[in-house]
């Protein structure tokens, strides 16, 4: 689902008006980590009077007041993917004007760790100036991260998820909404895009391995179970290696990858974004491109590094830009009161995945001797881009990844 004032993504998955062309430019801003989104045009709703249930904040303070209630973004670990969606997040706080309804933005990020995130919560409820709370999940079926979720509900605070949402089969009712990628999706056509690469090696069989932070995160399985089914039964997974955000222990899972299955090694799979760099210098190194093909998720800009030197075969983009924009909107309608944000981004609430908005992607490939063409794939669900029309698309809004 979208809204006609979100921020970048394919016009087709869109269709919504222009913010960035105004919005980052008038902010000016330098080269960031990561990505951001099309040019759309926000104009921030008119807040009503806030309802029961959520936490309330006066609906314009005075210019001269300070005490702003904050909504509050929790991320799972320090990564630069985090950037785009942090600027997201102010650019979002300013198109909306959340001070006039006493609010503010704020990310919060904590170790990387499932304590970590647990402890950032538990931080966070003993204050009282919170709103709002956004949480990507580090874990999604971590029963501490969800009591402590429910503990923000109980004081009438709302909560949704963003990027990594909770174990839906037990903790759906812990949140509210969830914001982010169709994960599943994303992980599918990746995997499509993997057969088609290894068919053109002239392969129709092989193992593969997968990589993320924590293979029992909502997002990394379901990009991981998406990826299985898109890349078929040919194929053989071998492996689901969890480095725990430990870049060194990510190229660690690497090597022993390649040690463990070089025999029928077919591809390895990054699932966040900096397994992707990874990946590529320890293929690269051991001098196996030829033989392993690399498929990612997100474009750090040093995986898009690597894709310029022939070490990644397609990266699946995110819109973490988006997620953030879309946040800011979103918790200020729920702390206020503003049922009409709701129900637009929302409109089937209620019903099966209507809990669900979803932000874009993108496939990009090398610019040239891929064998993967846009026709191979729906542009109302993925964009195709080669690298150097992605690059541009960054440049556009003075952005270095995505």
């Amino acid at each position: 689902m979208h809204s006609p004032d979100s921020p970048p993504s394919h016009p087709a998955l869109r269709r919504r008006r222009d913010i960035l062309a105004q919005g980052l430019g008038s902010l000016g801003l330098i080269s960031l980590g990561l990505s951001g989104c099309d040019s759309r045009q926000a104009v921030a709703p008119t807040p009503s009077a806030p309802s029961g249930g959520v936490a309330t904040t006066p609906s314009a303070p005075s210019s001269t007041s300070t005490a702003l209630k904050r909504v509050v973004f929790v991320v799972n670990t320090d990564d630069p993917f985090w950037d785009a969606c942090r600027q997201g997040l102010l650019e979002g706080d300013k198109a909306f004007e959340l001070a006039k309804s006493g609010l503010k933005a704020q990310m919060e990020v904590p170790d990387g760790t499932i304590k970590g995130q647990i402890d950032k919560l538990r931080q966070l409820a003993g204050q009282n100036d919170i709103a709002g709370i956004a949480l990507s999940a580090i874990s999604a079926d971590n029963a501490s991260i969800a009591a402590e979720l429910e503990g923000f509900q109980k004081k009438g605070i709302p909560v949704i998820t963003v990027d990594g949402d909770l174990l839906r089969s037990r903790f759906r009712d812990k949140r509210k909404y969830y914001i982010g990628t169709d994960n599943v999706t994303a992980g599918e056509l990746l995997g499509k895009a993997a057969a088609k690469i290894l068919q053109a090696n002239g392969k129709s069989s092989g193992g593969y391995v997968q990589f993320a932070g924590y293979t029992d995160n909502d997002n990394a399985r379901s990009r991981m179970d998406g990826f299985k089914k898109g890349i078929g039964e040919g194929f053989t997974e071998k492996d689901r290696a969890s480095d725990e955000t430990d870049l060194s222990r990510a190229q660690e899972n690497v090597r022993n990858a390649i040690s463990n299955h070089k025999q029928d090694l077919a591809a390895l799979v990054g699932i966040w974004a900096y397994n992707a760099p990874a990946i590529a210098k320890v293929v690269s190194g051991a001098g196996l491109k030829k033989d392993i093909a690399v498929v990612t998720f997100d474009a750090q800009a040093a995986a898009i590094q690597e894709m310029e030197k022939g070490n990644i075969d397609a990266m699946m983009v995110q819109n973490p830009f988006d997620m953030g924009y879309q946040t800011a909107r979103l918790l200020k309608a729920m702390a206020t009161g503003d049922a009409s944000v709701e129900k637009e981004m929302f409109p089937n609430a209620g019903a099966p995945e209507g809990d669900i908005y979803t932000t874009g992607l993108r496939l990009v490939v090398p610019n040239e001797g891929s064998p993967l063409k846009g026709e191979d794939f729906d542009p109302k669900v993925v964009e195709f881009m080669k690298l150097d029309d992605f690059k541009k698309w960054l440049a556009k809004y003075n952005l270095t990844s995505s």
